[in-house]
């Protein structure tokens, strides 16, 4: 007979086999690893032939110069008022309120004669507004 008193042990875990195999992948995984970095898709856009796309029938060009003149399609609007601007751009919209007119204004041109036409196109009926710019050979450069 055995009178011995039995302590009782306590279960631990160990943690350090646990911990190796971790850093082990973690090893693995750091040189399976490729750290190739995508900034951006490359892509090859199609070329297409602008002018042929063009529905020159629905554009409306309006020009302002320095001074204030008008010109629509280029020719000159008599007068500077909204509402004679507006009766030209009525008569040179061949596609009605389908139309689009394009603002080509001198960069000093007064800003009341930009708004000036915007008025003028919504007398007109025409809610299509877009303005040309020029592109500038270089990043922040001037033309």
């Amino acid at each position: 007979m055995n009178f011995r008193v039995r302590t009782k042990e306590e279960p631990e875990i160990n943690l350090i086999p646990f911990i190796d195999v971790l850093l082990v992948i973690l090893i693995f995984l750091m040189l399976t690893t490729t750290y190739s970095k995508y900034t951006e898709m490359q892509l090859k856009l199609p070329v297409a032939d602008v002018d042929a796309q063009r529905d020159r029938a629905r554009e409306v060009l309006v020009s302002v110069s320095a001074d204030g003149q008008y010109s629509v399609n280029k020719l000159g609007v008599n007068g500077r008022s909204v509402t004679d601007l507006a009766r030209a751009l009525q008569t040179a919209a061949q596609a009605g309120p389908e139309s689009v007119l394009i603002i080509q204004a001198d960069a000093s041109a007064r800003h009341q004669a930009v708004i000036s036409v915007m008025e003028a196109a919504r007398r007109a009926g025409l809610t299509q507004i877009t303005f040309a710019t020029l592109s500038s050979p270089e990043p922040g450069g001037t033309p």
